[in-house]
């Protein structure tokens, strides 16, 4: 016989329990790309919204050479061709970051309530049509700013949908031990998605940017779709699955036994049916090596045992130790990474005097700094079992970091890249921490009593308090950026020292516990 060939054992050496564990692991990493890669191309198309008419204008002048030239046609596209274009931009931006911040503490109570797969099925279709619908302003001549913003407020909304379900669903399926490796690792579908957003809408941003919305818009409804046919939210559903396609039809006992007592002449049978569970005392009359005939001795109906757990309240939810902390420190760390999301390519054309296209190109290593600083974030916390520490420890190095980089337009490309790096890692490190594995441990915190329902909940409050903070920060760039780029940062290294101060407590509650254990987070008790 040939021996196997070593991929097929490797492939083989993994259990049913693993493959379903990959599986939903790359699944929801795919889900939330296409979040992401679908809320890209509004950055993306501004310029186009709103372009340098400058050469036109000049064009124009001369119309006896070029009398088909028509400015109006080439130019800007109506509303935003006016002086205050940026503030409509702003506009657009803000309306659904603040619909998002709403929307977030509302999605997680009512996704908790609801299946998570068609709860995220249904945000996923209602967004791809939402996006879709900002491109058909491009194909049906919208030049009205009311319909855009109509459209932002309710693709944010929407789009709420997506962070509490996927955090869910990671979360039921991997256990603490490795958490921030494995939350770390999945949290880069945040920059990926960005770059497959961005690479989308600027192939189609010169020729029909309405397509630039509407491809990503097809993409994420059409995962919405796979979402529904193949998400498993938790792995109890692939058990319950398994045991009512054993389970006896028409109340006829079948040879495939639930339970076995030990005694070779006597079984004890179960399945479900409904919500209730059956039960029997068989005793076997034709003995263990004969077919499985048996007689049922005493028929019981026991109430499920394992009544579903019921939905915490918002409140109930805010109680759960370290969660209100952890919500206002993300508050002030997602104001400094949405700040540098909105405004990094201007600061660097303008600091560096790189044009738009290459200032963008090098923005990108802030994101790569971020994947970076993600998983070491994850990595550090597992192996010393200590979020907090963690996230205050690359926060405090953060803010001397910021004030470096506010002098990059004294540095060289060299340093340059290497600051982008570093910000990116430390700015990006503890928001993602936060976001996964930290808000994974609270949503099943011990204070639960095995209630991970309420992790749905738990990750929309400490996410919508972020995004809170998502909002505020580029609109306060937008309006310190006019006295000068240095008063900027020093709005985002305040906002960085906040978000330190706020996990001061829990940092003493880690450092001062002498029951953690390397690679377990510490417990944090009720107060």
């Amino acid at each position: 016989m040939a021996p196997v060939p070593p991929g097929i054992r490797f492939l083989t050496s993994f259990n049913k329990d693993q493959w379903y564990r990959a599986f939903t692991f790359a699944l929801t990493f795919l889900l939330y790309t296409s979040f992401h890669l679908s809320r890209k191309p509004i950055s993306i198309i501004k310029s186009e919204l709103h372009k340098n008419c400058s050469h036109v204008t000049e064009l124009s002048t001369d119309s006896s050479q070029q009398p088909g030239l028509h400015p109006d046609l080439d130019c800007s596209w109506k509303p935003f061709d006016g002086s205050n274009y940026k503030q409509l931009l702003g506009a657009m931006d803000y309306s659904f970051l603040f619909a998002y911040a709403i929307g977030m503490y509302l999605s997680g109570i009512i996704g908790e309530r609801l299946p998570i797969r068609l709860y995220l099925t249904v945000g996923m279709l209602t967004s791809g049509f939402f996006t879709c619908l900002f491109g058909l302003g491009y194909v049906y001549d919208i030049h009205n700013l009311g319909f855009y913003i109509f459209v932002q407020v309710a693709n944010g909304l929407v789009q709420t949908t997506g962070w509490p379900s996927v955090v869910t669903c990671i979360g039921n399926w991997f256990g603490k031990g490795r958490r921030g490796l494995i939350m770390g690792l999945w949290n880069s579908h945040t920059s990926v998605g960005n770059i497959l957003g961005s690479l989308i809408a600027g192939y189609y941003v010169s020729s029909n940017w309405g397509l630039s919305f509407i491809v990503p818009g097809i993409i994420i409804a059409a995962m919405g779709v796979i979402c529904f046919f193949f998400l498993i939210e938790h792995p109890n559903d692939l058990k319950t699955a398994s045991s009512q396609s054993s389970a006896p039809s028409n109340q006829k006992v079948n040879k495939s036994w639930s339970g076995f007592n030990g005694h070779k002449d006597h079984m004890y049978l179960q399945y479900k049916q409904g919500n209730k569970t059956q039960s029997w005392d068989t005793e076997l009359l034709l003995g263990q090596e004969s077919i499985g005939v048996c007689v049922p001795v005493q028929q019981v109906v026991v109430v499920k045992s394992e009544a579903e757990p019921s939905a915490i309240s918002f409140m109930g939810a805010l109680r759960i130790p370290g969660v209100v902390e952890f919500s206002l420190c993300l508050l002030f760390a997602k104001l400094v990474s949405y700040t540098f999301l909105f405004w990094l390519p201007l600061y660097i054309t303008k600091a560096a005097h790189l044009d738009a296209k290459k200032a963008g190109e090098l923005s990108t290593l802030f994101d790569v700094g971020g994947i970076v600083g993600g998983v070491l974030a994850g990595v550090i916390s597992d192996k010393m079992g200590k979020r907090a520490t963690t996230c205050a420890v690359m926060l405090l190095l953060a803010a001397p970091t910021l004030y470096g980089f506010s002098m990059m337009r004294h540095f060289g490309m060299g340093p340059t890249v290497g600051m982008l790096l570093v910000c990116g890692g430390l700015v990006n490190g503890p928001y993602a921490l936060i976001t996964t594995a930290v808000s994974a441990d609270l949503g099943t915190h011990k204070s639960l009593k095995g209630n991970a329902r309420a992790l749905s909940t738990v990750t929309a409050i400490i996410d919508g308090t972020g995004s809170v903070g998502a909002a505020v920060g580029p609109l306060l760039a937008g309006l310190l950026s006019s006295r000068g780029w240095n008063q900027v940062f020093y709005m985002l290294m305040t906002a960085d020292f906040f978000a330190l101060l706020l996990l001061l407590r829990l940092v003493m509650k880690e450092l001062c516990s002498h029951k953690n254990r390397p690679g377990v987070a510490v417990e944090l008790k009720e107060h």
